[in-house]
Order: structure tokens, then C-alpha cells, then sequence
């Protein structure tokens, strides 16, 4: 893979505007929220730095984190940033795109990642986390990009989920004789 290119992904060459080894990926991060960055980065770990496909591809509008995707593993999303591994030195290359060149990339769900999860998981900066959630356009879409995030958002199955669990409770415990001592 020639440096810039994103397999996998629908995103095409964009404009170099920084290429160096940093002392961490939230060097890179801020990087690109500084610089209002709309186009990509591609961050090579140090252990990986002679391995094109242990990259991680990290989408940015304004600065803004908007899709993941992880090369030797092919996730997507904040699966991505799980199988990046996130610590010490790295190399990043940040590029420009306009933002029509990213919009189809940007309609994947798929490799969607919530605006602060990459700041948060990646380099542990909650500031930087923040600074993104508070930059970033209202989307409605935004809470189903995050699997946890969506599931406590649906309040009518936690419900139901807790309904099951309590009356799977107060089953076995007449199975096993302690029905007299439980309290409604």
C-alpha cells in the first residue's frame, strides 16, 4: 500500500499537509482538530512502522473524528481503535480532502465512530474528547454509531431486560425454596 491510500475504503488521495513521527496518536489528534482538518490521517505504529497494514485510516470534517478503519485487522468503526494499538510513538501523515470526497465514506455506519471515542481510546485525552463533542454537528446518527451508547439509550428494553431478570429470579428461587425471602 503506497502511503495515503486507503484500502477498503472509498476515500482518494488527498493533499499532504504534515508527515512526521509524533510521541503519540493524540499528537495526531490534535493535529487535525487544530488545523480544522477535513480529509484523513493514516497513523503507523512504531512496533509496525516497516508493516503498511498495521495503519489505522481516521476521517476527520473540521477537526472532528468521523470514521475508523483499521487495516490488519479490517474493522471498522470503534472496533478500529480497539485493534490499533494506541500507545507510545507513531508516524502520521494528515491529508486534505474537500468534504464531498469523503461523503460516501461518511454514510458508512460501519466505520462510523462517535466524535470523542478516538481521543478517548486512542490517546486516553479527555479535554481533546470534549473539544470534539463540542465541535461536532448535531447528528442523529451519532448514538447508533456506538453500540453501548445505543443499547442504554433504549429505555423500553432495559425495561425488559430487567422485567425477564426478575421474574427469572423469583423462578428460581421457588425452585430452590427462597421465595419467603424475597421482598417485592
Amino acid at each position: 500500500m503506497r502511503s495515503g491510500e486507503v484500502p477498503s475504503v472509498d476515500i482518494p488521495h488527498g493533499t499532504l499537509v504534515l508527515s512526521r513521527v509524533v510521541d503519540g496518536v493524540g499528537v495526531a489528534l490534535d493535529a487535525a482538530f487544530e488545523r480544522s482538518l477535513t480529509g484523513y490521517a493514516v497513523v503507523t505504529p512504531q512496533a509496525a512502522l516497516l508493516l503498511d497494514d498495521a495503519e489505522c485510516v481516521l476521517t476527520f470534517e473540521s477537526g472532528v473524528p468521523v470514521l475508523a478503519y483499521h487495516l490488519a485487522s479490517d474493522a471498522g468503526g470503534t472496533d478500529a481503535l480497539t485493534a490499533f494499538p494506541a500507545g507510545g510513538p507513531c508516524r502520521v501523515e494528515l491529508f486534505t480532502l474537500p468534504a464531498e470526497a469523503l461523503a460516501t465514506a461518511h454514510e458508512t455506519p460501519d466505520l462510523r465512530v462517535p466524535p470523542g471515542a478516538p481521543a478517548e481510546h486512542l490517546a486516553g485525552d479527555e479535554a481533546l474528547a470534549d473539544r470534539c463533542r463540542e465541535r461536532a454537528p448535531d447528528r442523529e446518527d451519532d448514538a447508533g454509531t456506538d453500540p453501548l451508547a445505543a443499547f442504554l439509550a433504549d429505555e423500553e428494553r432495559i425495561a425488559a431486560i430487567q422485567e425477564e431478570a426478575q421474574a427469572e429470579a423469583a423462578r428460581r428461587a421457588e425452585e430452590w425454596g427462597l421465595d419467603d425471602h424475597l421482598s417485592e
